[in-house]
């Protein structure tokens, strides 16, 4: 299938034609601008650590990794009501309820706002104390809090620009929410070298491009929904909140929000164990495999969000089959991209890890510890299809579950019980180890309630 040519097509802009077209070239429309807008802002994260790695340093690359615990905690709270809203506005679309699908917009734009500013103070005030809970040593607690203390600044706006752009994607426009992905990639890119290497701001350097950049990405998105030729578009009753509204949000966002908070814990774990078995560097070497990991992992999480609104708005329809039929289609991509992913990292890890850092010892733990995470790659593809798949017709519960035990009830006893014997190799062993029992789990899940999604009412 030629990219360009599908990219060009217009006919995603009415999404009812999500009951109706060809499950292929739907998929292929609603993921291809999304996983091009993932793994722009993928490589751009990419990009990123290769400035802070040259332009300030190893030690700053670690400080960068002792903040993604926090950057967790925020993506949680951004993800539950930005992914719970995006989801019930393809049901309420797939039911032809248009007028509770544009309510949903002002309750993501008033709701993240007010959770934004909230966090965003409240992390200020404490922000020592917080790196320091979450494993920042002496050495590293300068570059975490430079970075930290501008970045928190502009949470309202990441919080807005990702909810409204989630629900953008769901509603026909998927290119022009990839564009999003451009665009605030492409200001980063651009401010980011300069704030750095030229203006010598170093970390506040870094944290000040990403702002800047997100502001980008919400004007754009504000100038789409106060459009009037959008079918889900600003309204003033939409900004009448309704609790019931936010509570269904919730509860669908649940999953994605369990999910991010207990990666906080876990990154939280895994920060603290490669302390002890390897030091600050340790630290570091994980914050770029988990550059890596991201990148491969975001491709996957663009073919769900493509998947999400065609599953959605068909199980909304009572059309099953086409629910089934986009999952499946899912499924056999993912697990292709995440089988590329393991060969590339198990081939050539070196060369990857060169990108970042020149530093000998730091070169060496990366390369290793890629090795490890990596060598299960292919059957997380399978878990996190099926996590989506769940979320996306609403089943909330189930898809919690599902998260939940990968990160919470598998891997934080593997964290805690491998690098004993095994040192700071434990550390890395332990993901895919809890990848596997997880991919079991998963498909046992699947299988229980399978029938019951088929013969749905």
């Amino acid at each position: 299938m030629n990219i360009t040519k599908v990219l060009r097509q217009n006919n995603t802009n009415d999404p009812h034609l999500l009951g109706r077209g060809d499950i292929k070239k739907l998929l292929a429309q609603y993921s291809l601008p999304a996983i091009i807008g993932m793994v722009i802002t993928s490589l751009y994260h990419i990009v990123d650590s290769i400035f802070i790695g040259h332009g300030i340093g190893a030690s700053a690359l670690s400080g960068m990794a002792v903040t993604f615990p926090i950057m967790n905690i925020l993506a949680a709270f951004s993800t539950l009501i930005g992914v719970g809203g995006a989801t019930l506005t393809s049901i309420r679309l797939g039911e032809k309820d248009e007028e509770n699908a544009r309510s949903i917009l002002g309750h993501v734009a008033l709701v993240n706002t007010v959770n934004g500013t909230l966090l965003g103070v409240v992390t200020l005030f404490f922000l020592e104390p917080v790196l320091k809970l979450f494993g920042a040593s002496e050495t590293l607690l300068p570059y975490a809090s430079d970075f930290l203390s501008v970045y928190m600044i502009g949470i309202p706006v990441g919080f807005v620009f990702i909810g409204l752009n989630n629900i953008m994607r769901v509603t026909g426009y998927p290119k022009k929410a990839m564009l999003s992905s451009f665009l605030t990639v492409a200001v980063n890119v651009l401010l980011a070298p300069i704030f750095i290497f030229v203006l010598g701001w170093g970390m506040k350097g870094t944290a000040l491009a990403t702002v800047l950049s997100q502001l980008a990405g919400l004007v754009w998105v504000l100038m789409h929904f106060f459009n009037k030729n959008s079918l889900i578009r600003f309204e003033i009753k939409g900004f009448k909140l309704s609790g019931k509204t936010i509570v269904n949000m919730m509860a669908i966002g649940v999953s994605p929000f369990l999910m991010n908070l207990t990666s906080s814990l876990v990154v939280s774990i895994i920060n603290f164990g490669l302390m002890k078995h390897g030091g600050d560097l340790a630290i570091g070497a994980y914050g770029i495999i988990n550059r890596i990991l991201f990148l491969f992992g975001m491709i996957v999480i663009g073919l769900t969000m493509g998947m999400q609104p065609i599953v959605g708005y068909n199980y909304g329809a009572k059309q099953i089959d086409r629910s089934f039929k986009a999952f499946r289609y899912t499924i056999i991509v993912s697990v292709l991209i995440m089988t590329f992913g393991f060969l590339f990292s198990q081939l050539f890890p070196t060369l990857i890890m060169r990108m970042f850092t020149s530093d000998r010892e730091l070169l060496d733990i990366s390369v290793r510890g890629l090795r490890i995470t990596t060598v299960l790659f292919p059957v997380i593809a399978v878990q996190m299809v099926i996590s989506n798949f769940f979320q996306s017709v609403g089943k909330a519960k189930i898809a919690v579950f599902l998260s939940l035990t990968r990160q919470l009830i598998f891997l934080i006893p593997f964290l805690l019980l491998l690098p004993r014997y095994f040192g700071l190799d434990g550390v890395f062993m332990s993901m895919p180890a809890a990848d596997l029992i997880a991919f079991f789990v998963t498909i046992l899940t699947f299988t229980y309630q399978y029938k019951g999604m088929r013969v749905r009412k």
